[in-house]
C-alpha cells in the first residue's frame, strides 16, 4: 500500500514537470504569433499533444494552433481543432476564451488558403488528439478503478478494526463474566461453609431447642412436665449462649470475609448486645430463636435487628457493602 502511494505521487509529480514543460513552449508560441506566426506554428506542431496530461493544456493549445493558423492565413481542413477549445470553455464558463475561440472559427471558416503540408500536419495534430482521449479515457478507467480499491481497502481496514474492537470488547465482557461467576463461585462457596459448619456446630443443641420449643408451645401435658421442658430448654439456650458463641463467631469471619472483624474495627463502640444479636442474624438463625436466645421477646428483637440495621447501613455500609445481606 504504501508503495502505490509513492507511486501515484511520482506519477503526479512527472506529470506536474512536462505540463510545466509545454506550458513555456505554448507561452513562447503566444508571444511569437504576432511578430512571427510562421516559427510560432512550427513550434506548436513540433508539440506531441497526445502526450499531454490534461484538458487545460489541450484548450489552450488547440485555441494557439488554430489562431496560428489563421495568423498564416492557411486553411484548416476541418473545425476538430478549433472545436476543442471552443467545447472545454464552453464547458468551463470561460466567456473571453470562449468568444475569441469562436472568433477565430468564424475567421477560419472564411480563409480558402490551402496548404498541402499544413493540411497534412493539420490531420496529424488530430490523431494525436484521437491518442491523447484514448489515453485520457484509460486513465479515467484506472484512476476510477484506484478510487474503488481504496474505498475497498479502507472498508476491509475499518471492517478489521471494528472487528478487532469488538473482539477487545468481547473479550473484556467474557473477563468479566468470569470474574464474576469466580466470584459468584466463591460467594456461594463461603455460604455452603457457614451453613456446613453452624450445621456442625450448632446441629444437636439448635434441633433440641427447636424440639423443645415447639414441644412447650403445643404441649397440653401437666404443670410438672412443662416446667421440665422450659428448666431443660432454657438450660440449652445457656449453653448455646456461652458456650457457642466464640465459635459461631469465628465461623462467621471465616466464611463471610471477616465481616465481623471489619464491623468491630469501624465500630469499636458498638455495644456488646447489638454485637451479639449481629452475630446471631450472620449465623442465619431466626427471630424466633434469637429471641429466646436473648431472652427477650419477638417484636423487641424486631425492633433491635431494625436500630441496628440503620447504625449499620450509616457507618459500616461503605466499608463492607455486604453487611447488609445480614438482614
Amino acid at each position: 500500500m504504501r508503495n502505490l502511494f509513492y507511486l501515484i505521487i511520482l506519477t503526479v509529480i512527472t506529470g506536474c514537470s512536462y505540463s510545466s514543460s509545454r506550458s513555456g513552449v505554448l507561452d513562447e508560441a503566444r508571444r511569437l504569433i504576432q511578430s512571427d506566426p510562421s516559427v510560432a506554428l512550427s513550434k506548436l506542431n513540433d508539440v506531441d499533444v497526445s502526450e499531454f496530461q490534461d484538458s487545460a493544456t489541450m484548450a489552450r493549445w488547440a485555441l494557439l494552433y488554430s489562431e496560428a493558423m489563421l495568423a498564416n492565413n492557411l486553411a484548416a481542413p476541418t473545425d476538430s481543432i478549433i472545436n476543442i477549445a471552443v467545447d472545454y470553455y464552453n464547458a468551463h464558463n470561460n466567456h473571453d476564451a470562449l468568444q475569441k475561440a469562436l472568433r477565430i472559427k468564424a475567421l477560419s471558416q472564411a480563409t480558402d488558403n490551402k496548404n498541402e503540408l499544413a493540411t497534412a500536419l493539420y490531420l496529424q495534430k488530430e490523431k494525436e488528439f484521437m491518442l491523447y482521449k484514448e489515453r485520457t479515457e484509460r486513465k479515467q478507467i484506472v484512476y476510477i478503478g484506484l478510487v474503488v480499491f481504496l474505498i475497498a481497502v479502507g472498508i476491509i481496514v475499518w471492517m478489521r478494526q471494528s472487528l478487532k474492537i469488538k473482539s477487545a470488547q468481547n473479550d473484556a465482557l467474557m473477563a468479566e463474566a468470569f470474574m464474576l461467576n469466580e466470584c459468584i463461585e466463591s460467594k456461594t462457596g463461603d455460604l455452603s461453609r457457614l451453613e456446613a459448619t453452624l450445621h456442625r456446630l450448632l446441629e444437636n443443641r439448635f434441633s433440641l431447642i427447636d424440639s423443645l420449643c415447639q414441644t412447650y408451645y403445643e404441649s397440653q401435658g401437666t404443670k410438672t412436665e412443662r416446667k421440665a421442658i422450659i428448666d431443660k430448654v432454657k438450660s440449652v439456650i445457656e449453653s448455646v449462649r456461652t458456650d457457642s458463641f466464640p465459635r459461631m463467631e469465628q465461623a462467621v469471619n471465616d466464611c463471610r470475609d471477616d465481616i465481623l472483624i471489619k464491623v468491630k474495627n469501624t465500630m469499636p463502640a458498638i455495644k456488646a448486645e447489638d454485637y451479639q444479636l449481629l452475630v446471631y442474624l450472620a449465623s442465619g438463625l431466626s427471630t424466633r430463636t434469637i429471641s429466646l436466645l436473648l431472652g427477650e421477646s419477638v417484636d423487641v428483637i424486631y425492633k433491635r435487628k431494625s436500630r441496628l440495621k440503620s447504625r449499620l447501613k450509616e457507618s459500616v455500609e461503605s466499608v463492607c457493602p455486604d453487611i447488609m445481606t445480614v438482614f
